[in-house]
């Protein structure tokens, strides 16, 4: 069926050396983007990722050191892969948990400040969690009744999660054919400010910590109580888009509180030119008593 789409959507998949967010890069990126029309255009490459890929991963996707050692690194495609982007919502399997985080991580880590907080994000395997608890080659064979053919190449597990969605939409009435939609369906749990999960929203949609000692405190609360709490947070090893969500969120509470402080300062300045004026009103006075006084003397 035909996904009705307002603007494009962009079904994506990564290859990477691990599943570290902060430390793992990727080695082959495809995305399928789809336009309202219906239109299809692809883009995929090999990327190196400028460290080794260990043996026991290139076992799962196939890809070897020795695969990618001549491809354009990452930093080279970057404005490619956003250009690409552009302004279309993203889709993936997985991809709220480990593909948006690691395109986010790795686009940071270049120094590409690529805005994605105003995109959806449609995550077919929470669809799929939700309504079947499987994996993305039963959710192909579920949906599509098909088996994908080289399952961990990026390219064809981005082609298969697309047939999933459109399958998806198709089955289920409880599913709203939009992508608004499906971004907030896809959601799994609290409302989550990072892909990481490490800050969220609460009942008072205030920023608040997500986990440890601080979960469920607001960031200003803890900025006020523990101020040495933010710093640690940006020099530990918590993905770059958190620390830019932390970042400004930060931002905002100063700009707040600089706000609230304003007032005061007022009152201060306003109090100082009253007391100011009141003893140049009376220095004035004097300085008149003391010429009369002067001109008697006369």
């Amino acid at each position: 069926m035909k996904l009705d789409l307002k603007k494009p959507i962009a079904i994506f998949d990564l290859e990477t050396t691990g599943l570290n967010v902060t430390q793992d890069r990727i080695v082959e990126i495809a995305i399928i983007k789809v336009y309202p029309s219906g239109e299809e255009e692809v883009f995929h490459s090999l990327v190196n990722p400028e460290i080794e890929i260990p043996l026991e991963i290139s076992e799962i996707h196939h890809i070897y050191n020795e695969d990618i050692k001549d491809k354009p690194t990452f930093k080279e495609l970057a404005e490619k892969i956003v250009d690409f982007i552009g302004d279309a919502d993203l889709v993936g399997f997985n991809s709220n948990k480990f593909d948006i985080p690691v395109l986010s991580e790795e686009l940071l880590r270049v120094g590409n400040n690529f805005d994605l907080s105003n995109k959806k994000f449609i995550d077919t395997q929470n669809i799929f969690h939700k309504m079947e608890q499987r994996t993305l080659s039963a959710a192909y064979k579920f949906y599509c009744e098909k088996e994908i053919q080289n399952a961990h190449s990026a390219l064809d597990d981005t082609r298969a999660t697309w047939e999933v969605l459109k399958a998806q939409v198709e089955k289920y009435e409880l599913l709203e054919n939009n992508v608004e939609f499906l971004s907030d369906f896809s959601r799994a749990g609290n409302t989550t400010v990072d892909f990481a999960g490490r800050l969220a929203l609460n009942s008072k949609n205030e920023v608040v910590y997500n986990f440890g000692k601080n979960k469920g405190k607001t960031i200003k609360e803890v900025s006020e109580n523990e101020p040495g709490y933010y710093g640690w947070m940006l020099n530990a090893d918590f993905p770059l888009y958190t620390k830019q969500c932390l970042k400004k969120e930060m931002e905002k509470i100063k700009k707040v509180n600089d706000n609230d402080n304003k007032p005061k300062e007022r009152k201060q300045l306003n109090n100082f030119s009253e007391n100011k004026t009141t003893t140049e009103s009376n220095e004035s006075i004097a300085d008149k008593l003391e010429a009369l006084k002067n001109k008697f003397k006369s």
